[in-house]
């Protein structure tokens, strides 16, 4: 006898809300067991995979790849009657399995989230749709992803899923377009609802279809809905505009600005780690002062250093960098200036020194500039230091930086001269007060000792938070960190 077994999609970072299936590691029909990994999810900060917790049969996959799904929307179907057997009896804390205190685990490590029991009604939802919500089969026998509505109808209480127009094998599509289409035209068809208390009609829609209309410049008001309900669908949307010319006109005008487009134009969707990148620069700049500096340095000592240490057996085996020398730099400048290891807290209206240094390098990958942190790097080693640097950015580039190494951080390195850049003007990482930019090492001319002969240069930027550091605080921090560049003997002093 089948015992079916719904695995939503868990909360695999601090809060996020969606994620998007980057690839099904199994098929309809293949057993698995306990922790094997199902499939890879792109969220805002990192892509993951996600193990199973269960062990049966998969029966259905419920969304193709492409497809941005809602945390806690049920994503893949497992049979573990049969042979298959449940992972752990229930409450056993499993990915996605209920317990007695009505609380659905996620991740290891990361907060639990309420069930769909415990989730209030949409503002203005009828409510028999409510009831029958919760009434409902679990699991609707039909695959429909041809239909034009926002999400695939596949399941009562899956929350709302933007699909990807592109089709990609292993999962059927618009099987049941004929019948969505006879239950859309049997609906009631009502497009909008009395919310009480206001007086006012609400258009009934999704938030993607909500900023979908009003990205076309689309009043809901005037849409007649012919989802289940009377809910509007994009399709509605379009059909008020008519002609796929007149939406492109639309969109392009959309926000107050027209602009012509071009036969050579691509549209590339802002989401998962730039959309997260994009918000948090924008509230950055916008909510810290930010205040930058520049100095210019003679690091010829740094790199004689960098040589010999190159060649030590304790130091074989990870890459002896220009920027492992400035971390340990930043680190020790850190230890004598600790208010620049500091952050804003507005809602406690105080400062937070901390104890540790997370020390942030920003990485830039295919999917976008991530900025993982070294927990507690002033307790490093050099050579310590040094490998952890090299893991740190080989594993952001390959995508599979945990959710736990993107937060946290205290204190940013950005390596611009990797680039061939000489400085630049950084933006905060938002939770922290000074990011260091990290210029090419050239050959320039410089005076030394009292002669304009070749020397290695480099210019560092530090960007800080003026409501934590003031002028006098940056600008010591910055020289010190100058002065270990320019000479590392300097650091037994410190």
């Amino acid at each position: 006898m089948a015992d079916l077994r719904q695995f939503k999609l868990p909360d695999v970072g601090e809060g996020l809300t969606e994620g998007e299936i980057l690839s099904w590691l199994v098929a309809v029909g293949d057993t698995v067991t306990v922790n094997q990994p199902l499939c890879e999810v792109e969220t805002a900060k990192a892509a993951v995979e996600l193990p199973s917790p269960f062990a049966g049969t998969v029966t259905e996959l419920l969304f193709e790849p492409g497809t941005t799904v809602d945390v806690g929307a049920p994503i893949i179907t497992i049979d573990v009657g049969a042979g298959g057997g449940a992972a752990e009896p229930a409450g056993s804390g499993l990915i996605g399995e209920t317990n007695a205190n009505g609380r659905t685990a996620v991740l290891v490590g990361y907060g639990p989230r309420s069930t769909e029991a415990k989730r209030r009604p949409r503002r203005g939802q009828p409510a028999e749709t409510a009831a029958a919500r919760a009434t409902a089969p679990q699991v609707l026998p039909e695959a429909d992803y041809g239909s034009g509505s926002e999400r695939p109808p596949l399941l009562a209480t899956a929350p709302d899923a933007t699909v990807k127009p592109v089709r990609h094998g292993g999962l059927e599509a618009g099987r049941a377009a004929e019948a969505h289409a006879a239950a859309a035209a049997a609906a009631p068809a009502p497009a909008t609802s009395s919310t009480p208390g206001r007086g006012a009609l609400r258009p009934l829609a999704k938030p993607p279809v909500r900023k979908y209309a009003k990205d076309l410049g689309v009043d809901l008001t005037t849409v007649t809905g012919t989802g289940p309900g009377g809910v509007i669908t994009r399709a509605d949307v379009d059909a008020v505009l008519g002609a796929p010319a007149e939406r492109t006109h639309a969109r392009e005008t959309a926000g107050g600005f027209a602009r012509e487009s071009t036969a050579g134009d691509t549209r590339i969707p802002i989401k998962g780690v730039r959309k997260h990148t994009a918000a948090a620069m924008v509230a950055s700049a916008f909510t810290a002062p930010h205040v930058t500096e520049f100095l210019t340095v003679d690091v010829t000592r740094t790199m004689k250093l960098r040589d010999r240490l190159a060649a030590r057996p304790e130091l074989a085996g990870v890459k002896v960098s220009p920027l492992l020398f400035v971390a340990k730099a930043v680190l020790l400048a850190a230890q004598r200036h600790p208010m620049v290891n500091s952050s804003w807290d507005e809602a406690a209206q105080e400062i937070v020194v901390h104890g540790a240094v997370n020390l942030g390098i920003a990485a830039a990958t295919p999917r976008g500039l991530v900025v993982p942190n070294i927990k507690d790097a002033g307790r490093l080693s050099l050579a310590e230091l040094a490998g952890a640097l090299t893991e740190l950015t080989a594993t952001a580039r390959a995508g599979k930086t945990p959710p736990a190494d993107m937060t946290g951080g205290t204190i940013t390195i950005t390596n611009v001269g990797v680039f061939g850049v000489d400085t630049g003007t950084p933006i905060l990482n938002p939770g922290e007060s000074a990011i260091l930019a990290f210029g090419a090492v050239r050959d320039m001319p410089w005076v030394h000792k009292g002669k304009v002969v070749p020397r290695k240069v480099t210019q560092l930027a530090l960007s800080f938070d003026h409501r934590v550091i003031d002028g006098e605080l940056g600008s010591r921090f910055l020289a010190d960190v100058g002065a270990l560049l320019h000479d590392p003997g300097t650091a037994l002093a410190f």
